[in-house]
């Protein structure tokens, strides 16, 4: 019903919890292994946490997925102090978890994309992000102080300011100096854009099988009613106006990334050189364990 009814694009749509479906999301054969050992095996109908199967998922994932920098709601970011045409060659380590994965070459430039998250105007005591005097270190390259930013005519922030201290290169003398944040950030002139497809669970509740009875029973629903009323309408939200370095340039269907700061990842079956689509596997941190606190 699902399918017929156009709730889902297809058997593999990476919300559903099919072969194909998993595999187009990015759950790896030794991750859905990892889940069913931890769960045992058994003849008895049993209910078991989605938050297992993302826990060994995560688990799989983080030894494995090459780290990269995207950006998936840009704000551009100006390093006012930094020579307009300059660029330099940075290294970035694709897998703390292993040493023999070696690394990739990240460019900087004085033009960078950051997250819009990562800047407040008039932020908390314990933000320790981008705002007007606060010192942040961007990843793998310099650390920089918040100077202001450019607003629209409507207050929206347009573009972010901030200056470059030169000796706090990441592996140069000065780099140890403590800060309290660190942000990731693509070059505006080297980075690609692309659309993230920021896939969630299919449903809003844990059990859909006995909900689907109840709402059934005492509501006397249809089938295809009481799904549309269990469905997460926020299971999946395309952005299309994400920025990715440009190390994913070729990258090919299944592969698996970590987006630095947002989860795991891996490239659609949809995405062509010209166009690249990756859809988020899990998420970093389980996020539903809080939303059901």
């Amino acid at each position: 019903a699902l399918v017929n009814e156009g709730l889902v694009s297809g058997w593999d749509d990476p919300r559903m919890p099919t072969i194909c479906g998993y595999r187009r999301r990015g759950y790896t054969p030794e991750a859905i292994r990892m889940f069913v050992d931890r769960i045992g095996y058994t003849l008895y109908d049993a209910l078991n946490d989605m938050a297992l199967m993302e826990s060994a998922v995560r688990e799989d994932l983080n030894k494995k997925a090459t780290r990269v920098a995207a950006v998936v709601n840009p704000v551009k970011l100006v390093i006012t102090n930094y020579p307009e045409g300059k660029t330099e060659e940075l290294d970035a380590v694709n897998n703390p978890e292993d040493p023999e994965a070696g690394s990739h070459k990240i460019t900087f430039s004085r033009e960078l994309w950051i997250e819009r998250e990562d800047f407040m105007e008039d932020a908390p005591k314990k933000y320790f992000r981008l705002t007007p005097g606060n010192e942040v270190r961007l990843k793998n390259a310099y650390i920089v102080t918040c100077i202001g930013c450019k607003k629209d005519t409507e207050g929206n922030v347009e573009e972010v300011y901030a200056e470059y201290i030169p000796q706090t290169k990441t592996g140069e003398a000065e780099s140890n100096r403590k800060v309290k944040g660190t942000i990731h950030w693509v070059s505006t002139s080297h980075a690609i854009k692309a659309e993230v497809r920021m896939y969630d669970r299919l449903w809003k509740i844990e059990n859909p099988r006995d909900e689907l009875a109840r709402l059934q029973k005492e509501e006397n629903m249809t089938p295809v009613e009481a799904m549309k009323k269990m469905i997460n309408e926020n299971s999946l939200e395309v952005r299309p106006c994400c920025y990715v370095e440009s190390y994913l340039a070729e990258t090919k269907p299944l592969d698996h990334f970590q987006f630095q700061r947002i989860g795991y990842f891996c490239t659609d079956k949809d995405s062509t050189p010209e166009h690249l689509v990756f859809n988020r596997t899990v998420s970093l941190k389980d996020t539903w364990a809080k939303m059901q606190k």
